[in-house]
């Protein structure tokens, strides 16, 4: 996977060596050599990473790092720090201001194009959750967040047999999050698949293959989406970047430095419930758009879908499906009367009513106004005709509650109920059967039930 990358260094040799490693690996490179030319390019151009040298005059890395998560715009785009210093504070203030992570002097080649690769693994999935949003907020079926992007501390899960070693980790992350050990691995793969912000694991466990156990969460669907923090060894390089080949979202060096620490887990939570933001606008906009949103049932686009699937395997030979039409009578009248407002509340409450007098495997609709459908698979003529019977029966026994209960309406509907006839037969036409058969309620006299064959 290829990707944009901005190389921010006031050391001209050193961008065009970044620049010739990266465009060896078929990486498109931008350059700047300052903090403010790079915060200029990476507004207009948006690259999918910025490696951004920490020592630079002026405008530090630091500081360049903290005005790009601060930005709308570039908040998003992944920032690793490139320094000749290896000191625990530098990480860790680096950390604070946003970076996604570290990379020493001289750089090592196959780290660099391992944590590249997968930070461009990140963004993609980011900028696609993004993009997926964006249209729904176009089409305006996202009003605002689905998910809590705040709240202190987060539920960890944190896999590893050294006892000394877990119990000093846990003991330092219980002072901002909840944390959960667990020394078997088997038993870590279901408590992973419960409600968990991190999961920690020691890559250099003894009684069991960390990695083994990262690619195991990262093959399950349950838990593929979760953020991994591998704890390493500094001299096993090639583990580390194993590790992140297979889907760990961040390594975490021994000896492990609490504060460093803290700030790792941040980020990763922190961007976890980003996307978790994300994922859950993208759900309600999905929902949104089967849903009619005054009366809370699936809309006439949901129902095509699901009619077309269930008349192809009718005509097939299967089960046969039944469609009730139904029309609330005098409508306009009520709207008239009393307004819209009290319009609607009938609606609401008739589609209550409607709903609870249907089976689970039914699919009651909004079809459009005052007009409603049933679909119900694996039903004949006669059975639709009798549940038709009982709908209408529930609507007319009891009169409907509006304007806060201080008026009661008579509410009464004429259904038309039509079954699929085997081969040759359609949804459409079955539909059609149907609505004709409201027609004929309507005309002699509404408030019945019509069955309409082939």
């Amino acid at each position: 996977m290829s990707a944009r990358i901005l190389v921010v260094d006031d050391i001209d040799s050193n961008v065009r060596l970044l620049e010739a490693k990266l465009s060896s690996e078929y990486y498109e490179v931008l350059t700047a050599s300052d903090g403010p030319t790079a915060l200029a390019i990476a507004a207009s151009e948006l690259p999918d990473i910025v490696l951004l040298d920490v020592m630079m005059p002026g405008m530090d890395g630091f500081d360049v790092c903290r005005r790009l998560k601060a930005d709308p715009a570039t908040r998003h785009v992944p920032v690793v720090l490139v320094t000749a210093l290896d000191g625990r504070a530098d990480r860790v203030a680096g950390l604070e201001a946003g970076a996604d992570d570290f990379l020493t002097k001289p750089i090592d080649d196959v780290m660099l194009f391992a944590r590249v690769r997968s930070l461009t693994r990140l963004k993609a999935v980011i900028d696609e959750l993004r993009d997926r949003e964006a249209s729904g907020r176009r089409i305006g079926v996202i009003a605002g967040a689905a998910s809590r992007l705040g709240g202190s501390g987060g539920r960890i899960l944190f896999v590893d047999d050294n006892e000394r070693q877990a119990e000093r980790i846990c003991a330092e992350l219980s002072i901002e999050h909840r944390p959960i050990l667990e020394s078997d691995p088997a038993k870590a793969l279901l408590t992973a698949r419960g409600p968990v912000d991190l999961v920690i694991v020691n890559a250099t466990s003894k009684a069991f293959d960390g990695l083994r156990f990262a690619a195991q969460l990262r093959s399950d669907e349950a838990t593929r989406s979760l953020p991994i923090l591998a704890v390493v060894d500094l001299d096993e390089r090639q583990r580390a970047v194993k590790a992140l080949e297979i889907g760990v979202n961040d390594i975490l060096a021994r000896p492990i430095d609490p504060g460093e620490l803290a700030a790792r887990v941040r980020t990763q939570i922190r961007r976890k419930r980003y996307t978790d933001y994300l994922r859950a606008n993208l759900d309600h906009s999905l929902e949104l758009a089967v849903t009619d949103q005054l009366t809370g049932l699936h809309n006439r686009r949901y129902m095509t879908g699901q009619l077309e699937a269930l008349m192809r395997r009718s005509v097939a030979g299967g089960e046969p499906v039944a469609v009730l039409m139904i029309d609330i009578d005098h409508f306009k009248t009520v709207n008239d009367s009393f307004g819209h407002d009290v319009g609607d509340e009938v609606l609401r409450e008739f589609a209550v009513r409607l709903a609870s007098n249907v089976r689970a495997i039914d699919l009651p609709v909004r079809h459009g106004g005052e007009e409603f459908v049933v679909v119900m698979p694996d039903t004949d003529l006669e059975a639709a005709r009798r549940v038709a019977e009982r709908i209408r029966l529930h609507v007319a026994g009891s009169p409907f509650r509006v304007m806060n209960g201080e008026e009661l309406l008579t509410v009464t509907i004429s259904i038309g109920v039509a079954a699929s006839s085997g081969a040759g037969d359609s949804s459409h036409a079955l539909v059609k059967r149907a609505d004709e058969a409201v027609y004929v309620a309507k005309s002699q006299g509404r408030n019945r039930v019509i069955a309409r064959a082939a």
